[in-house]
């Protein structure tokens, strides 16, 4: 990605949306994409991934708040929006008697300035299968077909919606390959993914999506950075966790105790460690199950998960509300191009070639 670049290229501002019933699945959303770069949505399911996702791809209309994809509303201009952009769907929808060449050449049809569609399946490695029947394609391959028909009109922005489930490690690893290629192409790519290895590998930035409300966000490190590092171990029965140095000095931040086992979180890591360690040496004293943990993606993204919905409410940061199902309801059967075989293929007549529906 050219780190120069800054043209914002999807941009979302206190997006709301709302299911029937008052359940309200995003709530006051924002955050900016540049020009080539990815970025990836986390979150648990009913956080608010999905839901956010089809409003910026113009598959519903905010309940409030402003999204813009390529400076235009993806919705009330989805005849300018849509030709410059592709959208890889959860669940493709098929038809499943006819083959996988047979289904990239009529989405070809209705997509202006469409790749040859050998060179689509080559892409993403179907090329050998190019005669098999939907049908008769493992699921991980349809998830390659549905990448296949995502590329076919060579889009500037790629919406990814968890594009790697049902892939074994090789395809996986080949899906990131490509996901690279065209970042480093100048393709702008936003990816939903419950990966977290996934959103580690590819990401430039990040947000944390939690009870429809952004928990955390910015690059891979930045988010790690936000959480404790850990160390544990167990004290000897004539010592108590008094009798350590100081150890706020030490960017301790708390302490939990379990019995003569004791656990710190810390900012400083290293510190808390060498200073833990060479106390215990001049008392000699033997640390039990002495175990040092950096911070993680995994360990920002569970404490999220697990947080507090009550706290930090006015922030934009964590609210409490129950977990719903995304996509329930008309969000996503309802719109063209998500409610399987008729609508992937009015989708395709009425999104690739920018025809309002």
């Amino acid at each position: 990605m050219d780190t120069e670049s800054t043209e914002c290229v999807i941009e979302a501002r206190e997006l709301r949306r709302t299911y029937k019933g008052g359940f309200e699945a995003v709530r006051g959303v924002s955050f900016s994409v540049r020009r080539g770069e990815l970025f990836a949505l986390l979150g648990t399911n009913g956080a608010g991934k999905t839901s956010t996702v089809e409003l910026l791809e113009g598959l519903a209309v905010p309940a409030g708040g402003r999204v813009r994809v390529l400076g235009r509303d993806p919705f009330t201009e989805r005849a300018a929006v849509r030709p410059r952009t592709g959208v890889m769907l959860q669940d493709g929808g098929f038809p499943s008697d006819l083959t996988a060449a047979e289904t990239v050449r009529m989405w070809a049809g209705c997509t202006s300035g469409a790749r040859p569609v050998d060179e689509a399946l080559d892409m993403v490695g179907l090329g050998k299968r190019a005669n098999v029947r939907v049908k008769q394609l493992s699921g991980g391959e349809r998830r390659r077909l549905d990448l296949a028909l995502a590329l076919l009109g060579r889009p500037e922005v790629l919406f990814l919606d968890e594009p790697t489930t049902g892939l074994d490690v090789e395809g996986r690893r080949e899906t990131w390959r490509l996901v690279r290629q065209l970042r480093e192409e100048g393709t702008t790519v936003l990816l939903t993914t419950h990966y977290l290895e996934e959103a580690e590998e590819l990401a430039d930035r990040l947000a944390v999506l939690h009870e429809g409300r952004i928990a955390a966000e910015g690059t891979v490190a930045d988010v790690v950075a936000s959480q404790p590092s850990q160390m544990s171990f167990e004290l000897p029965e004539r010592y108590l966790p008094g009798d350590l140095p100081p150890l706020a000095p030490l960017g301790v931040t708390h302490h939990e105790t379990d019995g003569r086992h004791l656990r710190l979180y810390t900012r400083e890591l290293q510190r808390t460690a060498t200073v833990v360690l060479t106390w215990a040496a001049q008392h000699g004293v033997e640390l039990r199950a002495l175990n040092v943990r950096a911070a993680s993606l995994e360990e920002a993204f569970l404490r999220i998960a697990q947080s507090n919905s009550n706290s930090n409410s006015n922030s934009n940061r964590r609210t409490g509300v129950a977990e719903a199902a995304e996509g329930a309801d008309a969000g996503r059967g309802g719109d063209a191009g998500r409610g399987g075989d008729a609508g992937r293929t009015a989708g395709a007549a009425t999104g690739a070639k920018g025809v309002s529906a």
